[in-house]
């Protein structure tokens, strides 16, 4: 894939399908020891041993549509292939955890991409499903919330288009002001 937003995307995807109820992502790029970490968990249905072994290999997918599932190897490799590491813990009932880590200056990592709509995408894909996202750039830090953002909004549903026009400016915003804090 082309962007590192692009593999969180596919995993939260499969949180979805696993009917999680919450999923948290975090991202640490950490300039000075030079990693970039990207941590996604959720509470769904989860896996046993068996198919945690098995879904690191490119020809296992537990979908009926097609017969390969290359999401979580690729997120694999591009991990790997950037002088970091992969792993990926799960559980029957108590969801899936996911650690990537990366050479932050590696030459072959691809960028992390469009965080924004990649959380606006995860929102408007699961209203139910409340996400927790943190990033963290050099110890300046980004928050979403979307239980809390729930509650504030009393009923208004955070897929309608003035919600998700806001959102969009507030991520967006925080985002920037974490990596331009940075350099002042």
């Amino acid at each position: 894939m082309k962007e590192l937003s692009l593999h969180i995307l596919d995993i939260a995807q499969n949180s979805i399908a696993a009917e999680a109820e919450t999923l948290r992502i975090a991202i640490i790029e950490d300039l000075e020891s030079d990693l970039l970490t990207i941590k996604i968990k959720d509470d769904g249905h989860g896996m046993d041993s068996e198919t945690v072994k098995k879904v690191v290999d490119p020809f296992y997918t537990t979908r009926t549509t097609r017969k390969v599932g290359l999401g979580i190897p690729l997120f694999k490799l591009s991990a790997e292939q950037c002088a970091g590491r992969f792993e990926i813990n799960s559980h029957l009932g108590n969801g899936t955890e996911i650690i990537a880590i990366f050479k932050h200056s590696h030459i072959d990592r691809v960028p992390l991409g469009n965080m924004t709509d990649t959380l606006l995408t995860i929102i408007n894909a699961s209203e139910k499903m409340d996400l927790i996202y943190t990033h963290s750039y050099n110890g300046n830090c980004f928050s979403l919330n979307t239980r809390e953002i729930k509650k504030l909004l009393d009923g208004v549903s955070i897929t309608a288009i003035d919600v998700m026009r806001w959102l969009k400016s507030y991520i967006s915003e925080g985002l920037q002001e974490i990596i331009k804090t940075e350099a002042l």
